[in-house]
């Protein structure tokens, strides 16, 4: 009973055992074969990699493929190393192609220089009001008579720079409101303008060069150039009032007219003739203003009466110098040139006499303003109307056809396209040096 108990067990023991082996190898025999992991591999060099360019040696000179690179290795074990590529000597850049070893080689140059002219245009409707919204499409420009296409064309409102010029020789009365209305000039510029200041009576003189139209030295300097102005008399040249027709103390106010002295003597004396270099006074501010960069409006404001007499310039060679390089003259009239009646007859210069009104022949030719005020009201608002027109001009540009080197006067006729306007602009330029491009 025992022993038939342990033969059972352990034939039960070897059967499971038998069925284990039985399994294990079905197993083994069902499961693929498991390759080891690779070994580790080292990494290629750089020299391994051909193309048109290897880095660290340059240009390659066998590309391999049309594609600059031959194809991969399916395994780096069965591939043989590489060997390194024989790097190229480089040889210097040439300093000019192979083919032309010389500059002179290269053939004649064409050179074309250009002037640009730039024309700045006041457009009014009949009633005398700025015009705007005009295009470059509305305008016309004719140079010598012939079309010139415009180039460029600016609404844009310019910096100014202005040299104001202040007589001295009024008289007493008008002097007084010129002095009072000196403050005002300032209210009519921007910080982004520039003003110098100028005086003349015997002679220009240069008050302060250009600053900062909001500078506190502009009311400082304007305050040195008021003036008392002179007196104005009424001259006797004949009767016994002829010799002196002023005493003081019994003596004679000026000695000039005494008889002997610059009127000369006898019954019938020559008058002297009042002083006003106008056109030196110009010619100060126009150097000054020649110096000023491009990009900013060149502009001479005069203020006086327009009289001329004693100036060692002719306006002939002062406009010359204003039309060569680019300065327009505005001015306010005031004195007698501003009297209704009186003010245009000035304008007509009559023989053997002094020039009563030359200020608008300068403000005619260079294609600026002219205002003729008497009262301080009105002397103030016209710096303000003068400086708001001189900003807001149109400007033309266009390339001119002339030759540079001439150095002959060119018309100019601006034209626009539509009735009822009036167009201000300079009559004409000299050729400059300083335009071409």
């Amino acid at each position: 009973m025992r022993f038939g108990f342990r033969a059972s067990v352990i034939a039960t023991l070897f059967g499971s055992s038998l069925y284990l082996a039985s399994t294990a190898s079905a197993q083994q025999k069902q499961a693929p074969a498991v390759p080891d992991a690779p070994s580790p591999q080292s990494a290629s060099p750089l020299t391994d990699m051909s193309g048109p360019i290897t880095p660290g040696i340059g240009a390659n000179a066998n590309t391999g493929s049309a594609t600059g690179g031959s194809a991969p290795a399916s395994s780096s074990q069965n591939q043989a190393p590489m060997q390194p590529a024989t790097p190229i000597a480089q040889t210097p850049p040439q300093a000019t192609p192979p083919d032309m070893p010389n500059p002179q080689d290269l053939g004649p140059i064409l050179k074309v220089n250009v002037t640009y002219v730039e024309v700045p245009v006041t457009v009014k409707d009949s009633k005398g009001k700025l015009v705007s919204g005009l295009t470059w499409r509305d305008f016309r420009v004719f140079e010598n008579g012939v079309y010139e296409p415009l180039k460029e064309f600016f609404v844009d409102p310019f910096p100014l720079s202005i040299a104001f010029v202040i007589d001295q020789s009024l008289t007493a009365d008008v002097m007084q409101r010129v002095n009072d209305s000196l403050g005002a000039i300032q209210g009519a510029l921007t910080p982004y303008d520039e003003i110098a200041i100028f005086s003349y009576s015997n002679g220009a003189q240069e008050r302060t060069g250009f600053t900062g139209a909001q500078s506190a030295r502009v009311p400082a300097v304007l305050a040195l150039t008021k003036e008392t102005g002179r007196e104005e008399m009424i001259p006797y040249n004949s009767g016994p009032m002829a010799g002196c027709n002023i005493h003081v103390n019994g003596n004679c106010a000026d000695p000039n007219i005494q008889p002997g002295r610059s009127v000369g003597s006898g019954p019938f004396i020559t008058i002297p003739k009042e002083i006003h270099t106008l056109n030196d006074a110009i010619l100060e501010a126009a150097k000054e203003l020649s110096t000023r960069p491009k990009g900013r409006r060149r502009v001479i404001y005069v203020i006086s009466d327009g009289k001329e007499y004693g100036s060692r310039a002719s306006y002939r060679d002062v406009l010359h110098y204003l039309e060569t390089n680019n300065i327009a003259v505005w001015g306010t009239l005031v004195g007698d040139s501003a009297r209704w009646g009186e003010g245009y007859i000035s304008r007509f210069h009559l023989p053997f006499q002094m020039y009563d009104n030359v200020l608008v022949k300068y403000t005619a030719a260079t294609g600026g303003g002219l205002d003729a005020e008497r009262s301080l009201n009105g002397i103030e608002k016209s710096y303000q109307e003068i400086a708001e027109e001189a900003r807001a001009q149109y400007t033309l540009v266009y390339a001119s056809h002339e030759s540079i080197y001439d150095g002959k006067f060119r018309s100019i006729d601006v034209r626009v396209e539509r009735p009822g306007l009036e167009v201000t602009a300079k009559r004409g330029y000299y050729p400059s040096a300083q335009e071409v491009q």
